[in-house]
């Protein structure tokens, strides 16, 4: 089982910069013993101009047997000579995506101390396999790479090159090659659709699958025109694990939408009315809204659910009276962005203990939610189709159960006062839908009387006497016998 990554260089930018991205030196070869095998990483040629780095898998099929990994191929169980005589010492599959992610794992994950700029510039890059299984043939290779960036040539390989007669086998020759990628990516793209390509795994699907899958395809699976595709297979087809996986991807794409274009939006309208002053950018107008009902309710602990680049997370941070701000987003990247955003790495440990960011979706229950003063939902519930509603408002409402909730959303009326924006658009091009008064009143009402929480609601922005304001705020509080119950079983607890 082969693989090769070439890249081209000059004096300034030498190719041989591939050992420090690959953190495997040139001049040595390299070997890793795997449970299946030994994997090697040796350079057919490295000087400035050019540098390739081979992956050589030596597949122990006897080995996968023995430790109960040699039935991933789904033939029949009596089938037992399949154990030991089949494609994989030869050809590229799981085992090559595993074993790309453990010999090149900081390389995959776009780390390098010694040349940290060169691991965030994309690469000439090029890639060659020998052998690759593709179920689906050069046609799929190509709509599963060429929306990566990448130029594919993917050849069938004859079943006999002397029987031509016989036609093509599953096998294709693949070489890929990008001006436009980093070797972080490519490596990504390289364990996620190997396997995929394949249709199948030498090792047990769990769940934690679903999490790998997620952390490799940051950035380009959600958007992905294949995506079901790849999901389906890369999980062997389990079809609650392709589930969870695809609503997680939902939400990723939901959350990783700009929100700048809404706030360009805000100010642009906002420049439109504009006079002798400058007017307040919405953005600002809603963060300062929150922080005030916050206060209200006498808050101490808040939650930010889809905080986003953390900009609300940042004002919060400054007003002494939050002494523990959570922010939850189920996009590492835009946590990355969050993290940059408060200088987590810079802040003094007293500061640094009132704030905390973790990745989590609001679709599923989390226990880490639990026993906060309040949650924060500025502007999420409009990027969820509505059939997925019920489930963020029970992982809120239903089991996290702050005693404070505020939800933000667009009011649809006032979009006619805003003449940069067609008649009928929504304010963003990922909303899935947008309120009017009435309708977001009666989802409020409804959702604060199955879970006893009383609701009003509170305009944010200039209140026009005809549309109303242009952002609409439900401020959710728990009721007294509810809360009074919640008090109890949080004693017990404790």
């Amino acid at each position: 089982m082969f693989l090769t990554i070439s890249t081209t260089g000059d004096e300034q930018h030498p190719a041989t910069d591939l050992g420090f991205l690959l953190h495997k030196h040139p001049d040595r070869a390299f070997s890793a013993n795997l449970s299946y095998g030994t994997a090697h990483v040796l350079y057919p040629e490295a000087d400035a101009l050019r540098c390739t780095a081979a992956l050589l898998l030596e597949v122990d099929a006897v080995a996968l047997v023995r430790k109960g990994k040699g039935k991933g191929r789904g033939g029949a169980p009596d089938a037992a000579l399949a154990q030991y005589v089949n494609d994989r010492p030869y050809a590229a599959s799981s085992l090559l995506a595993v074993a790309l992610s453990s010999v090149f794992s900081s390389a995959m994950k776009g780390v390098c101390r010694a040349r940290p700029e060169r691991a965030a510039q994309p690469l000439p890059l090029h890639v060659e396999i020998p052998a690759l299984p593709a179920r689906g043939g050069p046609m799929l290779v190509r709509r599963l790479f060429e929306p990566l960036g990448w130029a594919v040539t993917a050849e069938p390989v004859a079943l006999d090159a002397e029987f031509p007669e016989w036609g093509d086998s599953r096998y294709v020759r693949l070489a890929l090659d990008s001006e436009a990628l980093t070797l972080a990516e490519a490596l990504r793209h390289l364990y996620v659709l190997l396997p995929v390509l394949d249709d199948a795994k030498h090792y047990w699907v769990a769940s934690d699958e679903v999490d790998k899958l997620l952390r490799a395809g940051e950035g380009w699976l959600p958007g992905h025109p294949e995506q079901k595709l790849i999901t389906s297979r890369y999980l062997s087809r389990r079809w609650s694990l392709t589930r969870e996986a695809m609503e997680r991807l939902e939400l990723v794409r939901l959350a990783e939408a700009d929100d700048s274009e809404v706030e360009d939006i805000d100010n642009a309208v906002e420049a439109e009315t504009e006079t002798e002053e400058k007017p307040t950018p919405l953005a600002v107008l809603r963060r300062d809204a929150i922080i005030e009902a916050l206060h209200a309710s006498g808050a101490a602990r808040v939650l930010d659910l889809g905080c986003g680049q953390g900009q609300l997370v940042q004002a919060l941070l400054k007003d002494a009276r939050f002494t523990e701000i959570v922010g939850v987003d189920v996009s590492m990247r835009a946590l990355t962005i969050a993290s940059r955003r408060l200088k987590l790495d810079r802040m003094g440990e007293r500061q640094a203990s009132r704030v905390k960011l973790f990745q989590g979706s609001l679709a599923y229950t989390d226990k880490r939610l639990k026993g906060y003063d309040a949650a924060v939902l500025s502007e999420v519930v409009e990027h969820l189709d509505l059939p997925r509603l019920p489930a963020l408002e029970y992982a809120v409402f239903g089991a996290a159960r702050p005693r404070t909730v505020l939800v933000t959303t667009p009011n649809v009326e006032y979009n006619v006062r805003w003449e940069s924006l067609p008649a009928g658009h929504v304010r963003h091009g990922d909303h899935r839908f947008e309120w009017t008064r009435e309708e977001f009143r009666t989802w409020a009402r409804a959702v604060a009387e199955r879970h006893g929480y009383d609701v009003e609601f509170v305009p944010v922005g200039p209140d026009d006497p005809e549309v109303g304001p242009p952002t609409q705020m439900a401020v959710f509080e728990m009721g007294a016998t509810v809360r009074k119950n919640v008090d109890v079983k949080e004693a017990k607890a404790a």
